[in-house]
């Protein structure tokens, strides 16, 4: 078996991260995309988790992202797309995500994080000033039939619940991540 070099590793890290970006598709038709990944991804969501739909419906509001995550030994990134919905005034805001881990794991992982926010001003702050979260460790892993597992909805603070979702692929990692969430310039 070929002996492989740390600047191997790190070129096809750096080869993943290039191949992630985004087709040259009209902000139209990526809106259209992001709304109906919104909505298969709640349909999902309420399969594995029936209460979730309750719990959504008597929200102030909620943002879906999908997600996909790489990680190589020390260095790990995921990035998405997700929109942020005020269920009182129906205004859907087009948002991003950036993580940067590093820490040891290896795999890829797609994933869907769904925040759910019991007041108005969580889900302001959450779209007009952005979000970051530090450190976490996580693990997670298919069951090998359908391809997906959902974790439990978990209290991130004061009026934000989350429900993670992975979609493909297996992870294992502990990390120290940097998470940001912030408005699509382009999109909105």
């Amino acid at each position: 078996m070929p002996k492989i070099t740390i600047k191997t590793i790190v070129f096809i890290f750096m080869l993943l991260l290039i191949t992630t970006t985004v087709s040259a598709t009209s902000k139209e038709d990526q809106r259209t995309a992001l709304l109906h990944k919104t909505v298969t991804t709640l349909q999902e969501l309420y399969s594995k988790q029936p209460k979730a739909k309750s719990v959504i419906e008597h929200s102030a509001g909620y943002a879906v992202f999908n997600n996909t995550g790489f990680k190589l030994l020390l260095l790990g990134h995921s990035h998405g797309q997700g929109v942020a919905v005020n269920r009182r005034t129906g205004k859907k805001i087009f948002m991003r995500m950036q993580e940067y881990q590093a820490g040891l794991g290896l795999g890829v992982k797609e994933y869907a994080v769904i925040f759910v926010f019991s007041n108005e001003d969580a889900w302001n702050s959450f779209v007009e000033k952005g979000w970051t979260f530090g450190a976490q460790a996580t693990a997670a892993a298919t069951d090998g039939v359908n391809g997906d597992a959902l974790e439990g909805a978990v209290p991130i603070s004061p009026g934000v619940w989350i429900y993670q979702m992975t979609t493909k692929g297996l992870a294992a990692e502990l990390a120290v991540k940097g998470t940001n969430y912030y408005k699509d310039k382009d999109l909105n």
